[in-house]
């Protein structure tokens, strides 16, 4: 009876070793990732006085086959609540801020794939948000709890070290404190969140 089970425990040991070593040769488990948004790209347009100066940065871990986390380093800048919806109040002049708005952070993201290259995601960003009136001086800062749901689809190339997500969003800032009164009376028109922003990250795996 020992002997049997020596050797089921061996033959168990042998398969488990060899998943293990599949596993991690799939050119799919790829660890470690670094990526970025394609929103970079409205920094282009450089005539605009509204540009958003985007920049973001993220660093990702895969913890599983299915499973990744990752910080994500951020900062934009905006002059509309980000409540308002697309439609005809969407960046209009009488909605515009009394100045703007600059605001940095990071955010920890963790996410999940369902089926082939499907996921979701939710990202907590904690932002400093630098509030700047028209003449360009810096009145107060503010705390915002930046959180965004995400759902999309990640498409591989290069063996999959590279990748593109395009993707849909919705995004929720539970927490904004320390808004100037100035800035307040246009803020509290607009909800706190915004539904179904595109998106379109893209990365290098490691």
């Amino acid at each position: 009876m020992k002997k049997i089970t020596l050797t089921s425990l061996i033959i168990v040991m042998c398969m488990s070793l060899t998943y293990s070593q599949k596993t991690k040769q799939d050119s799919t488990y790829r660890k470690f990732y670094v990526g970025s948004s394609a929103f970079i790209l409205l920094n282009l347009n450089t005539s605009d006085p509204n540009a958003p100066d985007f920049g973001q940065l993220n660093f990702g871990y895969r913890i599983s086959p299915k499973d990744v986390i990752s910080l994500e380093a951020k900062t934009w800048k905006y002059a509309w609540p980000l409540g308002i919806p697309y439609g005809k109040s969407y960046e209009a002049p009488e909605e515009k801020y009394p100045g703007h708005v600059k605001a940095f952070g990071i955010g920890l993201v963790y996410q999940h794939f369902w089926w082939k290259g499907a996921y979701t995601s939710i990202d907590a960003g904690n932002m400093l948000q630098k509030y700047i009136d028209e003449d360009n001086k810096h009145i107060q800062n503010g705390y915002q709890l930046f959180m965004t749901y995400r759902l999309g689809y990640q498409f591989q190339f290069f063996k999959n070290r590279f990748f593109i997500e395009p993707s849909v969003a919705i995004t929720h800032w539970p927490i904004n404190t320390n808004v100037p009164e100035s800035f307040a009376i246009i803020e509290d028109k607009w909800p706190n969140y915004f539904l179904f922003e595109p998106g379109l990250h893209f990365g290098v795996k490691f």
